[in-house]
C-alpha cells in the first residue's frame, strides 16, 4: 500500500451515476466516515436523494465535472455507460477507478470480446458486424446463435436470436445497422460470476464465486454457498476474473461473467466495470461487501479478502412486485417477508415501479444452505417470485 495515496475517512467522495449501485456506494462510504457527492441528471435518483451533495447536470457538462473534481479527492463510476471521454476528463486532475479506457472496453462487445482473446480467458465464438461485407462474411458455423448490439445493451436489451442466414439479416435490420456482435448459441448448464477487486499496486481480492439463475435476461436469483460451484471450475473462474483485470490495469470492482457449458467448459460472457447484483448477498452474508470494497479501491485503503460467514440467497425485486394479476397495483407483504429468519430487506428509493424496473434485493440468509434455501423459496412464494 502506498500511503502517500491512501485518501482517508473525512474526505469527500464522487460518483457518476445516480442509479442503486451508487445509492449503496453512497450507503457504504457514509458509513466509513467519508463525504459524498453524486453527479447525475435525475433530481429523484436513487443515489443523489441520499448523498451529501448532488449535482443534477448531464455526465458530459463541463461545469458540472469541473465542480465534481473540485469537491472530490476521487471519484467512482456506478454503471457502464457513463462517457469515458468525461472519466478522461476528470482523470486529469483526480484520481478516477474504473479508468476510462477500463469503461469504455465493457461499453462495447466487440471491444470486450477482443479483451478476452487478448488476455486468453475462452468466451464463445463470435463474429462482429459492422457492414455488408462482415455480415456476409459470418461463418456458417456460427448459428443459430445470438446477435447483440455492441453498444448499450444491459438486461436482455438489444439481444435477439437467429437460426438462420435470413433471420439474422432481418434481426441486423430491426437493430438498425448498428454496430453487433453474433455470439453462438452453447449449450448451457450454469452460469457463474466473479467479482474482484484491485488496487492500484495491482493486489486483488475476490468475493467467493456466486451462482447465478436469469430470467429474460434479467438476473433473478443469485445463491453462494460452500456446495454451489465445484472447487476447481470456482478456481479457474477466479483465476480468469484476476487475468481479465490485470490485462487493463484495472482499479476498483469489477464483475465477470461466466457461462459453464454442457461439457464442462468454463467460457467468459461479459464483464460489467463496477459492483454488480450478483454480489448484493455479500451486504449480509460477507464481512466485507463489494460496496466496502469500492470505497477501498478508490480511497487505496488495504483490500483485505471478504470471508463469508453465511450461505446466502439473493433474490431480485422487481417492479412486477408491485401488480396483482389483474394490473393493479399493490404493495408487496414485506411484514411477512421478515417475519422470516434470515431475511434482508434492501429497497432502492425509487418513486414508481414498472414491470422489469429494479426496485430492490431480498439477501435471506442461513445456518446452512438447505435452512437459506427453504427460507428463500417461503419468501419467493409470499412475494410471488417463480420457484427455482
Amino acid at each position: 500500500m502506498n500511503r502517500e495515496r491512501v485518501i482517508l475517512p473525512g474526505a469527500t467522495l464522487g460518483v457518476m451515476g445516480g442509479g442503486q449501485l451508487g445509492r449503496m456506494f453512497v450507503h457504504e462510504a457514509q458509513r466509513m466516515g467519508y463525504e459524498t457527492v453524486v453527479l447525475e441528471p435525475d433530481a429523484t435518483s436513487p443515489a443523489g436523494l441520499v448523498s451529501h451533495r448532488h449535482l443534477r447536470a448531464a455526465y458530459d457538462d463541463e461545469q458540472a465535472l469541473a465542480e465534481l473534481a473540485g469537491l472530490c479527492a476521487a471519484i467512482t463510476t456506478e454503471f457502464e455507460n457513463v462517457p469515458a471521454p468525461a472519466l478522461r476528463a476528470l482523470a486529469r486532475t483526480r484520481p478516477v477507478s474504473p479508468a476510462a479506457d477500463a469503461v469504455a472496453i465493457a461499453q462495447d462487445r466487440a471491444l470486450e470480446k477482443a479483451h478476452f482473446v487478448r488476455c486468453g480467458v475462452p468466451c464463445a465464438p463470435y463474429a462482429v458486424i459492422e457492414d455488408e461485407a462482415q455480415l456476409a462474411a459470418v461463418a456458417d458455423d456460427l448459428l443459430p446463435g445470438i446477435l447483440k448490439t455492441a453498444r448499450m445493451g444491459y438486461d436482455g436489451k438489444g439481444q435477439v436470436r437467429v437460426a438462420s442466414r435470413d433471420e439474422l439479416r432481418a434481426a441486423w435490420e430491426r437493430l438498425q445497422r448498428v454496430p453487433c456482435v453474433l455470439e453462438k448459441m452453447l449449450p448451457l448448464a450454469d452460469e457463474y460470476s466473479v467479482i474482484v477487486a484491485r488496487g492500484v499496486d495491482g493486489q486483488s481480492v475476490h468475493l467467493p464465486v456466486q451462482r447465478n439463475l436469469h430470467r429474460d435476461g434479467i438476473l433473478a436469483v443469485t445463491e453462494v454457498h460452500a456446495d454451489n460451484v465445484p472447487p476447481a471450475l470456482a478456481a479457474q473462474a477466479v483465476a480468469a476474473a484476476r487475468s481479465i483485470a490485470d490485462g487493463v490495469n484495472y482499479v476498483g470492482v469489477l464483475c465477470v461473467e461466466f457461462f459453464v457449458l454442457q461439457d464442462g467448459q468454463l467460457v467468459v460472457n461479459e464483464i460489467a466495470p463496477r459492483p454488480h447484483n450478483s454480489g448484493h448477498y455479500s451486504q449480509d452474508a460477507c464481512d466485507v461487501s463489494q460496496f466496502e470494497l469500492q470505497v477501498r479501491a478508490m480511497a487505496g485503503l488495504p483490500l483485505v479478502q471478504p470471508r463469508q460467514h453465511s450461505p446466502a440467497f439473493m433474490l431480485n425485486l422487481l417492479g412486477d412486485l408491485w401488480f396483482d394479476a389483474s394490473g393493479a397495483e399493490r404493495a408487496p407483504d414485506w411484514a411477512a417477508v421478515l417475519a422470516l429468519p434470515g431475511t434482508h430487506l434492501h429497497l432502492y428509493g425509487k418513486t414508481e415501479a414498472r414491470p422489469g424496473r429494479k426496485m430492490g434485493h431480498l439477501n435471506v440468509t442461513g445456518a446452512d444452505a438447505a435452512q437459506a434455501r427453504a427460507v428463500a423459496l417461503e419468501a419467493a412464494g409470499i412475494l410471488g417470485i417463480a420457484a427455482f
